[in-house]
């Protein structure tokens, strides 16, 4: 691709060629000339980014419109289902993986939902695929669990352990010390334990703890938890992480901010706030913006960062926050989450600066092939068919 205005992200923007081999980026730069024997596309001068990621969607596993039979995020009949995996339930098909790469989101970690203090297994996928398994990046990338009022809603409605803040944790520090005593047992006498097998893996740092929390004291709870067992801690939503921001930074945990453009509907989301990215970021956190699809759709993502600009966030630190932050919570940024020698081929054509709205994905890439073009005369788009 020639005449696109290239925006790397873990560099300075500039005018340009990139060029994509075999579904990588083999060359990119202001002076590079386009090789002979490739498919030549002139950008005109549109702005090229890699892709959106948003590090914590249900996409494929809480389908739009779908009621009961499409609800496969949350396995509420136990407490604890760290065994459960997202990608068991993940539908590519669902609309859903069609509006994110219209909206130039190339990858997304679907999540099991908060309702219990243990929820399951996460993946990250790419958005465009037939089949789950080929359009895995990391599986599995994490393991979800959940502070604060959905355990407690919904475990207290039905008379069992936690119906409090107090159970949640206790809950919490149960499972990881049956966890570490399997763990000390020599492997072939440890009996077949899924769950323990799963939180193993959060133990011994193989993978992150994806603690979802609201609220500063469940977030300060989340930090105490993950001191006292020496687990890698990402928080999510994270919505009064800025009353913590220092303490935050301080010891390196990275924040998953959002969704933004919702209402105050709890108790734990009335101090939620645009200006909170901007301030977590400027103390020095790793933040990342998330929409929590579908409680923000996947195509509002752009958006979400485009609000905490105008709140106060540093603009390139705001487009960080939708690519190469979140793909290093992920474990992925050796793959994507910018753009430079030997990751995937996996960006966008835009009309112009993205965190301006009026701009819009003219085409989007995933691997180097093209998944979604925009057409200019009818206003519509056209997504690739999966098959």
């Amino acid at each position: 691709m020639k005449n696109a205005h290239i925006v790397p992200v873990s560099g300075t923007p500039f005018d340009g060629t990139i060029v994509v081999t075999d579904g990588q980026i083999s060359a990119l730069g202001a002076d590079i000339e386009s090789p002979e024997g490739y498919e030549i596309i002139d950008a005109q001068g549109a702005w090229l980014l890699p892709g959106l990621i948003d590090a914590h969607v249900h996409l494929g596993v809480h389908e739009q419109g779908e009621g009961w039979e499409g609800a496969d995020f949350n396995e509420t009949t136990e407490a604890v289902t760290a065994a459960v995996r997202a990608i068991d339930a993940i539908n590519p098909h669902e609309i859903g993986f069609d509006d994110a790469v219209a909206s130039g989101v190339t990858t997304v970690n679907v999540n099991p939902g908060s309702a219990n203090p243990i929820g399951g297994l996460t993946v990250a996928v790419k958005t465009h695929g037939g089949v789950v398994d080929d359009m895995v990046v990391r599986s599995p990338s994490g393991l979800k669990a959940a502070l604060g009022e959905n355990p407690k809603r919904f475990h207290g409605d039905q008379k069992r352990t936690p119906s409090t803040r107090l159970g949640t944790a206790y809950t919490l520090r149960k499972a990881f010390t049956e966890a570490k005593h399997w763990m000390a047992k020599d492997p072939e006498d440890r009996p077949v334990d899924l769950i323990s097998e799963a939180l193993a893996k959060v133990l011994a740092g193989e993978i992150p703890w994806r603690q979802h929390c609201h609220r500063a004291d469940d977030i300060a709870t989340a930090i105490r938890i993950a001191d006292e067992f020496g687990y890698e801690l990402v928080l999510d939503h994270g919505t009064e992480a800025f009353k913590l921001a220092d303490r935050i930074a301080a010891r390196g945990i990275p924040v998953l901010y959002g969704p933004m453009m919702v209402s105050r509907s709890k108790v734990e989301v009335r101090e939620r706030t645009p200006t909170a990215p901007g301030i977590l970021s400027a103390a020095g956190v790793k933040v990342s913006i998330i929409t929590d699809h579908p409680v923000v759709p996947i195509d509002f993502l752009i958006h979400q960062a485009a609000l905490a600009v105008r709140e106060g966030m540093d603009p390139a630190e705001a487009l960080k926050a939708v690519t190469l932050h979140p793909a290093e919570v992920l474990g992925v940024a050796d793959r994507m989450g910018s753009l430079e020698v030997g990751k995937d081929a996996d960006f966008a054509l835009w009309s112009g600066d993205p965190l301006d709205t009026r701009n819009r994905v003219l085409r989007t890439w995933i691997n180097g092939r093209e998944v979604y073009r925009f057409d200019e005369q009818t206003r519509r788009g056209a997504v690739v068919p999966r098959w």
